[in-house]
């Protein structure tokens, strides 16, 4: 962990305050703070998309001569981006899509953080059946194929962005449990987690009181990889032409693109920008976990 000192005080209390000061946000990496200036831009498009955008995403546009509004450049009568070969405004659609983006991206970094952390303390902690049962179900888990997994379960199930929270959930949290599992077989054994048994503390409230919160970075290490692999996979999905048609999305709008040959016809302004989205917010994740890589391992600096 990033110090002795931090991680052998047990958490007194209980507060939620407590456990955020935990989280350590690693604000003296110039990448990772980079990173979160990204998140935090792409956070407000998505809350204040209704106001920033022109028009609805989904609607058929006709220039003031009654003519449809297909195929214009960025510029020609008022739309910023251009539009698409049905109509549509390409910057509404961009806009938008960053609330699909980093909807899917937080829910699926959620869910594998939580039980991916939840998993590693009940294997680490309690050890013996439970760590064998919980781990066997990791080594299946690293047996199934991500992205093929999440195409069978998007062919089976009605289209929707949730197939890719929902796969991430059941197959993603095993890195984070293995990970975590480990850091929590030493953390085990120290003084104060002994003290706290000697004293009468249950199990339950040992894992969750006293080791939970010192392993907090290492899932939110986890969970920032998580948003950029659930934004890929969906994009991945969606180009695929399994998304959902009803719901605008980044990888809604490059696989738009493709099937309009937009690449042939030199429409670089159709699928550029929401692939200059979705690398900012990969990046931005990766940045971020650099910073808490180096909070969790501090021989890093040297």
């Amino acid at each position: 962990m990033h110090s002795d000192s931090a991680s052998a005080e047990p958490i007194r209390g209980g507060s939620v305050l407590r456990w955020i000061r935990r989280i350590h946000l690693p604000l003296d990496d110039p990448f990772a703070i980079a990173g979160l200036l990204i998140y935090a831009v792409f956070i407000l498009v998505a809350v204040f998309a209704d106001q920033l955008a022109t028009h609805d995403p989904l609607e058929i546009l006709f220039t003031q001569d009654y003519q449809l509004a297909a195929d214009l450049r960025p510029g020609e009568d008022g739309f910023v981006l251009g539009t698409t070969s049905l109509g549509r405004d390409i910057y509404s659609q961009l806009v938008y899509g960053s609330r699909s983006a980093l909807l899917i991206g937080i829910t699926a970094a959620f869910m594998v953080a939580v039980i991916g952390t939840v998993v590693g303390l009940l294997a680490g902690y309690f050890r013996g059946w439970t760590d064998i049962v919980l781990m066997r179900a990791a080594d299946i888990a690293f047996g199934i194929p991500f992205l093929p997994f999440v195409i069978v379960l998007a062919a089976f199930l009605e289209p929707s962005i949730w197939n890719v929270v929902f796969a991430m959930a059941l197959i993603l949290w095993r890195d984070t449990g293995r990970v975590i599992r480990s850091q929590v077989l030493t953390l085990r054994t120290r003084a104060y987690i002994d003290a706290a048994r000697v004293s009468g503390s249950s199990d339950l409230k040992i894992v969750f009181r006293h080791i939970a919160p010192n392993i907090l970075p290492l899932s939110f290490l986890y969970g920032s990889i998580a948003i950029g692999w659930a934004i890929l996979t969906e994009a991945a999905i969606s180009f695929l032409g399994f998304g959902d048609p009803e719901t605008i999305s980044w990888g809604y709008m490059l696989q738009d693109a493709y099937a309009s040959q937009a690449l042939s016809t030199g429409g670089y302004y159709w699928f550029v920008p929401p692939g200059i989205c979705i690398v900012l917010v990969v990046v931005a994740g990766f940045f971020i976990s650099r910073g808490y890589e180096e909070i969790l391992f501090p021989k890093l600096k040297e």
